[in-house]
């Protein structure tokens, strides 16, 4: 799929990964509708890239009504969509049982709904008007991409909420794949390591240097454009489909 022209949903596109990979595409000629709960990032990064380049909808992905005028918003406005990456998520630490007492339901059941749930609702929808384009010389239509985590395989004390939904992403990967393969459509997971993104806004320098050292090669945090840059080439390579890439430097995370 060329980039120029090419139409993408970016869900958690105000910031972090999803703000690297919205800009990136707008850089490349691109056309970028950002779907985040976030309004006021969400409409400066629209402002920023210009109305011909983007457009800012706020979206709670969990929700079937609020994607569905989303997908209607930014078809409206760019004609259709050719992409939808995925990077809405959120994060909790909680172990299955502390000392006050077994993992909260609620909070559990959160993380899936925003992470694994909001993953799919995007994507059952989006598919849905990919499957009207007109088919590009290789017979694709559109493209998912999903941000997956490395914690879907080496999974943390603590992170089994987060973990869940994240191997939940990895999981329906490749059925994706083989279910949309008839309408051109292609499906892929990013499982990132540790990039440096809000996520650890709060670490101080020492601290984010002392995470980055823990990686094999490069020694540091990932970056958000080196995100954007895969999202890119999977765009770009047809032959990418139904699988996920670790980007994450070689690490292997240890239990704690």
């Amino acid at each position: 799929m060329e980039i120029r022209d090419a139409v993408a949903i970016v869900t958690g596109g105000a910031s972090g990964l999803g703000e690297a990979t919205a800009r990136n595409l707008a850089l490349h000629g691109g056309k970028v509708a950002i779907l985040d709960m976030a309004q006021e990032k969400g409409h400066a990064l629209a402002e920023e890239l210009g109305a011909e380049s983007a457009m800012f909808i706020q979206t709670d992905v969990t929700n079937e009504g609020s994607v569905r005028e989303a997908i209607d918003q930014a078809t409206g406005n760019f004609g259709t969509i050719h992409a939808a990456i995925n990077c809405a998520g959120i994060g909790t630490a909680q172990k299955t049982l502390s000392r006050g007492g077994p993992h909260p339901l609620e909070s559990f059941s959160k993380v899936i709904q925003v992470n694994l749930i909001g993953t799919f609702n995007v994507i059952r929808l989006a598919v849905e008007q990919m499957a009207g384009n007109e088919p590009n010389k290789h017979g694709e239509r559109g493209v998912i991409i999903n941000a997956s985590s490395i914690a879907a395989f080496d999974g943390q004390v603590g992170q089994v909420a987060y973990s869940a939904s994240k191997g939940g992403i990895v999981g329906m990967t490749l059925p994706l794949a083989r279910d949309l393969a008839p309408y051109g459509i292609r499906v892929m997971t990013i499982a990132p390591g540790l990039f440096d993104t809000p996520m650890f806004d709060r670490l101080p320098r020492t601290a984010k240097e002392a995470l980055g050292a823990t990686i094999p090669f490069p020694p540091r945090l990932g970056q958000p454009t080196e995100f954007a840059m895969l999202v890119q080439s999977i765009m770009q390579n047809i032959m990418l489909n139904g699988e996920t890439i670790r980007l994450d430097g070689a690490i292997r995370m240890q239990p704690k």
